[in-house]
C-alpha cells in the first residue's frame, strides 16, 4: 500500500509503501471491541465503596426485647434495613481490569491501524517538528490539512515545541510510538504517522 509523505505545511515531499501484515488487514470489528472493553476496564479506578453493616458507627445491642412487644424481631440497628445502617452487597474497592492474550492485543493494533488505513483515515508526516512552541500558527497549519480531530504519533521521543503547541489545541493528541493504542486511534478521525512513528512500528511488529 502506497501512500504519500507530507510535510506539516500541506506539500507533498515523497510517498512510502506501507507494510500490509500491518496496514493492510481486513479489519474485524469484534478484535477491535475486545480491546476496546479491555482499555476501559483497566483504566477504571474501581474506588467505589459503601458500607456494610460492620462498618458502620452504631451500637449492635439488640434494640429491644425479642417477645412481648408487639414489634418484629430485631438484633443490631446496623442492618441495611433500617436508614443509617449498613449497605446490603454494596460495592467495593476492586480492579476491573481482566486479561486479554498479549497476541491478541498485538491483533487488535494491527486492526485497528489497519481499519484508519482503509477508511483513508492516515496520513504520514517527514516529522512532527515546529521552530516555536506557538499554538496559533499550528492551528492555521491544522486547518489547512483538514485536522479537526486527530491523533498524532511521533517517534519515541517527542519533539518538546510541538507537543506544547498542540497541547491546547481541542481533539487532537500527540503520543509517542510506543503510547499508541487501539481506543485512541478509534476515537479521532484521522491518525497522523511520522516516518519515525512508522519505522518504530514496522520494527516492533518483524
Amino acid at each position: 500500500m502506497k501512500i504519500d509523505i507530507t510535510s506539516l505545511d500541506g506539500k507533498k515531499t515523497g510517498s512510502i509503501e506501507l507494510n500490509e501484515a500491518i496496514f493492510g488487514l481486513e479489519p474485524r470489528s469484534d478484535i477491535l471491541a475486545r480491546m476496546v472493553r479491555y482499555q476501559l476496564a483497566k483504566r477504571r479506578a474501581g474506588t467505589h465503596k459503601t458500607k456494610g453493616r460492620g462498618e458502620i458507627a452504631r451500637t449492635g445491642k439488640k434494640m429491644y426485647r425479642q417477645k412481648g412487644t408487639g414489634n418484629a424481631r430485631h438484633g443490631s440497628a446496623r442492618v441495611p434495613q433500617f436508614r443509617g445502617g449498613g449497605r446490603a452487597f454494596g460495592p467495593v474497592v476492586r480492579s476491573h481490569a481482566h486479561d486479554l492474550p498479549k497476541k491478541l492485543r498485538a491483533l487488535a493494533l494491527k486492526h485497528a491501524l489497519s481499519a484508519k488505513a482503509k477508511d483513508g483515515g492516515i496520513i504520514i508526516w517527514t516529522n512532527a517538528e515546529i521552530a516555536e512552541p506557538k499554538t496559533k500558527g499550528l492551528k492555521a497549519n491544522f486547518a489547512k490539512l483538514g485536522l479537526t480531530n486527530a491523533l498524532i504519533v511521533d517517534g519515541a521521543e517527542l519533539k518538546i515545541n510541538f507537543l506544547q503547541a498542540a497541547s491546547a489545541i481541542p481533539e487532537v493528541d500527540v503520543l509517542p510510538v510506543q503510547g499508541i493504542n487501539v481506543y485512541d486511534i478509534l476515537r479521532r478521525e484521522k491518525l497522523v504517522l511520522t516516518k519515525a512513528a512508522i519505522d518504530a512500528l514496522e520494527a516492533r511488529f518483524a
